[in-house]
């Protein structure tokens, strides 16, 4: 099989008959041609103050489409974690560190609707690979705009480009991997519909890791006037997947496949069937309406839904979360400042509400069912945010931007279980998280900027409500200020393009949030005193476009990250961590990728990463080691009468084999740190799709 894969691919390198048909999608776009919609720009890159990586559907697809590591990873300072299939963490600048599962204290946005609830949780997992058109990532505190949050911001969005027509893919590869994608896209240009569906599931490399996701959404946009118009977006997922529990070094180097063993009083992974049931659904509209040339508005009411049953080693939970909210901006824009057509001022007010009634309850976990309650709490989330923010550009000289946010967050946390029943609350509220970034042309595209912004974020409510059952109104929100610098340079010559990128930062993190836990292996979170961060990222591309030739472009693209995160003076109980690294974040990270493709439809990708080792508790005496990924991707696009497309590829991931942990338990109690990523594995796809007139 293997052979004639290979001879097909020599035929079709080859063959130079299919070229008068042949009209490839280019899997790489200068990121300046992108409109950037964060901080409310709706701009090009070059044009806009907010430091912004944009991943795309086409150079996204780097992988078995399961997940979006890959594509996370390549971008420097970000970093994606899958500690099993279905479990992910992301860590933009560190922001993992209070994260022991889940993304959290990064705000994310689907189709403008807030994606993070209330509580300051996200369930990242509920997206499936086509649930996205494009997503930019925005790494530092976004809290002028976006409320509570110093990780940074993520927009997804989906409905960047429609065109009536409907695809399907399959594909196949090692653990039993079966993923299917299926879309259809119809109306007219005044009124556009889409449906997706994608079905997800995997046996795992561990034991005790199979998981399923299924995932239907639905995106309408209908012009009613000239004036105004309507997007409508749902999105249901049913997601299952298992967790095999983190292993000690020694029984990670015996059988890093292994699903966490029995100890002690505490059953195995595999003796409760360790696992998470979650069903999510959120669903929004949002007008936009403009009142004039100058003057809009746009406005997002959604609600969402999750229901989430985990059994676990300690206990089973099962949580029902409903919450609801609602978003509005109001713009103002004068595009010829002083009749300069390079020159515009733009005024940005607006709000943002959520509203979370969320039921928590913690029972004993009997062979994997519930048995008898140990905890049930109520839990009352309201969170206001207010904002504002100027920019003005000069000539497109000088970008000038200032922003600021007020913020309050309200919780109410009353345990039912226990009489009498007693409500604790806690209110955090900030003075203000103000945003300043100066931006300046150099020369032709060369532009230097610098930024100063101030990030809150208050303990979500699996801080205040950990698994160890105590409520810890006690904690206090994190809060600081993040000062920055970025050069950015482009230039293109003799049909090649080029960009170069450096940021750097200092971020210092004041009552910062840190992971514990308890001698049962219960997290519970603490206050640091200071985190001091900072880093120098790097970004570098080169694309060439041949003309004429059989090539049809090559592309290389190369990020990488310096880090030195402390902790300030930090004592907890006898323990002196100042000064110490900060667990969870690599000192640095290296990603390189290299693209190839030809006019008559071959092409071929080839991916690296690496990370250098990983402290994971807060003393520095535990730490996951160096490790090295390679992949590759290779396939056939054909497009016939500019209507029929199909692809077919087949690649493979780690190619080296490595034995390496992704996704560590940081503080783990009993030194259970390790969760064992995939050795070598592969797979093999193949795309259909019909486009109509648009």
């Amino acid at each position: 099989m293997n052979r004639g894969f290979i001879f097909l691919l020599t035929v079709l390198f080859f063959n130079n008959t299919i070229k008068a048909q042949e009209q490839n999608d280019s899997s790489y776009k200068d990121l300046n041609e992108i409109i950037i919609r964060s901080f409310e720009q709706n701009k090009k890159a070059s044009l806009t103050t907010a430091t912004v990586k944009v991943i795309e559907l086409n150079n996204a697809d780097k992988s078995n489409k399961t997940s979006l590591v890959n594509g996370f990873n390549s971008i420097a300072g970000v970093r994606m974690e899958e500690r099993s299939p279905g479990s992910y963490r992301i860590n933009i600048r560190g922001s993992s560190v209070r994260s022991p599962f889940g993304v959290r204290n990064v705000k994310v946005y689907w189709n403008n609707i807030p994606v993070t609830d209330p509580g300051g949780n996200t369930y990242f997992n509920q997206f499936a690979f086509n649930n996205f058109s494009s997503i930019e990532l925005y790494k530092g505190p976004a809290s002028s705009m976006y409320g509570a949050g110093t990780g940074g911001l993520i927009l997804i969005n989906n409905f960047d480009r429609w065109q009536p027509g409907v695809s399907l893919e399959y594909m196949t590869g090692s653990y039993n991997l079966q993923n299917i994608f299926a879309a259809a896209s119809f109306g007219t240009k005044d009124n556009r519909n889409q449906l997706t569906y994608a079905h997800n599931a995997s046996d795992g490399y561990r034991i005790q890791s199979a998981m399923r996701r299924d995932n239907f959404t639905y995106q309408s946009q209908i012009k009613l006037t000239d004036k105004q118009q309507l997007n409508a977006s749902f999105l249901y997922t049913d997601l299952y997947y298992q967790t095999p529990g983190a292993l000690t070094l020694a029984e990670y180097n015996a059988n890093p496949k292994a699903a966490r063993p029995a100890a002690g009083t505490l059953p195995s992974a595999v003796a409760v069937n360790a696992s998470i049931r979650q069903k999510t659904m959120l669903a929004g509209f949002t007008n936009q309406y403009k009142f004039n040339s100058q003057f809009s508005n746009s406005t997002t009411l959604y609600g969402s839904f999750a229901h989430i049953k985990n059994s676990a080693i300690r206990n089973y939970e099962r949580r029902i979360e409903p919450s609801f909210g609602a978003r509005t901006v109001f713009s103002f824009k004068e595009d010829k400042l002083a009749g300069n057509e390079k020159s515009s001022f733009q005024l940005v007010a607006g709000s943002e509400l959520q509203q979370g009634y969320f039921n928590t309850q913690v029972s004993k976990n009997k062979k994997g069912n519930p048995d008898t309650l140990q905890t049930n709490d109520d839990i009352n989330y309201n969170v206001v945010s207010v904002f504002t923010q100027a920019d003005l550009v000069l000539n497109e000289q000088w970008f000038l931007s200032a922003g600021v946010s007020f913020n309050h967050n309200h919780v109410e946390i009353t345990r039912l279980n226990k009489y009498p029943v007693l409500t604790q609350t806690r209110t955090y509220r900030n003075e203000a998280t103000p945003r300043f970034v100066i931006k300046r042309k150099i020369i032709n595209n060369l532009f230097l900027s610098v930024t100063a912004s101030k990030g809150f974020s208050p303990p979500t409510v699996s801080e205040l409500l950990p698994s160890t059952g105590v409520i810890s109104t006690n904690l206090e929100a994190e809060s600081g200020w993040n000062y920055e610098a970025n050069t950015d340079y482009h230039f293109s010559f003799n049909h090649s393009f080029v960009n170069l990128n450096v940021t750097a930062f200092s971020f210092r993190l004041n009552n910062g949030l840190v992971q514990r836990r308890d001698s049962s292996g219960a997290d519970y979170f603490v206050n640091a005193s200071v985190l001091k961060e900072k880093g120098i990222e790097t970004h570098a591309q080169y694309i060439y476009s041949l003309i004429n030739k059989p090539i049809d472009y090559i592309a290389v693209t190369a990020d990488y990250t310096f880090n030195h995160f402390r902790y300030g003076k930090f004592v907890q109980d006898a323990a002196d961590y100042s000064n110490n690294i900060i667990p969870s974040v690599p000192a640095n990270t290296i990603s390189l990728a290299a693209d190839i493709s030809f006019k008559n439809g071959i092409y071929f990708s080839s991916t690296y990463y690496t990370a250098s080792k990983i402290f994971l508790n807060d003393a520095n005496t535990a730490v996951a080691g160096t490790y090295h990924l390679l992949g590759i991707k290779t396939g056939w696009r054909k497009t016939v009468q500019k209507k029929y497309k199909l692809n077919f590829y087949a690649g493979a991931d780690n190619l080296l084999n490595e034995t390496y942990s992704l996704g560590n338990d940081i503080n783990a109690q009993a030194n259970r740190f390790y969760n064992a990523a995939p050795g070598r594995n592969y797979f093999i796809g193949l795309s259909f799709q019909y486009l109509s007139k648009k």
